[in-house]
């Protein structure tokens, strides 16, 4: 069956998350957003792994459900709609690698995810040996990630290691700041053993096959979510039994398991285009050229974005498509496009009200976004939405990349172009909340 897998997500015990990251926000948020298997996060923090214990039951082999008296609670609060979605839950942990290597610190971003109980607890007793695994749900350690890759394969050889968000500038594999050139440098050796990255919000597979290396490895993509809400940004399909097993091997070997990944529009991504966000300045790869690397206002180093580390180190022409490779979706989240159509924001209690309608009328988020027909959609009476993901499937879309920590904007619809009528119209309550 296809499944939508999202492993890379953080709890409330991570920081700047939302008190709501727990996993009955997850397993609700999974729902209304059509994920069937989400990752638990931050498995080593000694609160959440003792969370987990008591509110996940075991499911299919190596997967967990929600306790069922919780599970049932949840589902009586939503539409009937999407209570059927199945939801099954992962153990994943990110971790920070902060570490000296050929003399440069390196500041690397890890996932691991683990089959077992057991395995976690195994993993975790040897983490605890070498740092502080209470301070943060995402531990930071001193650790050289060519070694935490050992010790995972150690741990358990059914384990998955996956470098993350590989592009981030500040902490991450290729990142221009602290990372290195190729999986090679960074592992050595056990290179072999990386047998995916993670594309990260900034970088799509498109961008990322242009590095003959990665054309390798699986290309997953993951939301890396702080809050519930943000579940799903970005997702990795499958077409796998519901199996930790088969998911991961599918993984672990890019074989037709693999069916491809759903993409935030890279430009959206906070670190696609160079730039240094306290002079306002946000360059293309050309013009940070032009100006020697320097922000023309203050005169420090700009941080180099994605775009412009990608064309650093690619094989290949900025053009370059293989000739067969997985599917590549792009969405903007249905809450976006809401706000976008009332030009209000996203907390905006109108733009709410119209997300919870649309949910109840037509199902989860991604069958909306991704699967059904146009004219279901016109049907039941949302006309100017249909267009508007007609535009999004289409990829006609109007861009302001993001930089150095700043998000980009992706937009629908022009300043001097008419907007549709407002999805307002006689829109009512949506369920409760």
């Amino acid at each position: 069956m296809e499944l939508i897998v999202d492993l890379h997500i953080h709890s409330r015990y991570s920081r700047a998350t939302s008190k709501d990251s727990n996993l009955e926000g997850l397993y609700r948020w999974g729902k209304i957003k059509g994920i069937n298997i989400i990752g638990t996060g931050d498995f080593t923090h000694p609160a959440w792994f003792a969370e987990i214990q008591d509110k996940l039951e075991p499911a299919e082999p190596g997967l967990f459900k929600l306790r069922q008296d919780l599970a049932i609670a949840i589902d009586k609060t939503l539409p009937a709609s999407i209570r059927k979605n199945l939801i099954r839950f992962a153990l994943t942990v990110e971790i920070s690698n902060i570490y000296s290597k050929n003399e440069k610190v390196r500041k690397l971003h890890n996932l691991v995810i683990m089959p077992s109980v057991k395995a976690v607890s195994q993993f975790n007793s040897a983490l605890e040996r070498i740092g502080n695994l209470k301070a943060d749900g995402r531990p930071i350690l001193g650790l050289d990630s060519k070694q935490l890759l050992t010790l995972t394969l150690d741990t358990d050889p059914s384990a998955l290691f996956v470098p993350a968000h590989i592009w981030t500038p500040w902490f991450s594999m290729f990142g221009s700041k602290s990372g290195f050139n190729s999986i090679d440098e960074a592992f050595e050796e056990l290179a072999p053993e990386i047998k995916a990255i993670e594309t990260g919000l900034s970088s799509d597979p498109f961008m990322n096959w242009r590095i003959a290396e990665l054309q390798k490895v699986t290309i997953i993509s993951n939301s890396d979510a702080h809050s519930p809400q943000k579940l799903g940004r970005e997702a990795t399909i499958l077409q796998s039994q519901v199996d930790y097993h088969d998911i991961i091997n599918g993984i672990k070997t890019n074989d037709r398991r693999i069916v491809g990944t759903i993409e935030f529009f890279p430009q959206e991504g906070k670190y696609h285009y160079d730039g240094h966000r306290a002079c306002n300045i946000r360059f293309s790869p050309k013009q940070t050229k032009n100006h020697q690397g320097l922000c023309p206002v203050c005169h420090q180093s700009l941080t180099v974005g994605v775009d412009n580390r990608v064309n650093e180190l690619a094989n290949l022409a900025e053009d370059y498509q293989p000739k067969r490779h997985k599917v590549v979706e792009y969405i903007i989240p249905l809450i976006e496009i809401l706000a976008e159509m009332q030009e209000k924001t996203t907390a905006a209690k109108a733009v709410q009200t119209a997300y919870q309608k649309v949910i109840l009328d037509l199902g989860n988020e991604f069958t909306i976004l991704r699967k059904m027909p146009i004219i279901e959609i016109k049907d039941a009476g949302y006309e100017a939405l249909a267009k508007a993901i007609v535009r999004m499937r289409q990829k006609e879309v109007h861009v302001e990349p993001g930089y150095d920590g700043v998000f980009g904007t992706i937009k629908l619809f022009t300043s001097n172009e008419e907007r549709k009528k407002q999805l307002t119209e006689q829109i009512g309550l949506g369920w409760e909340t």
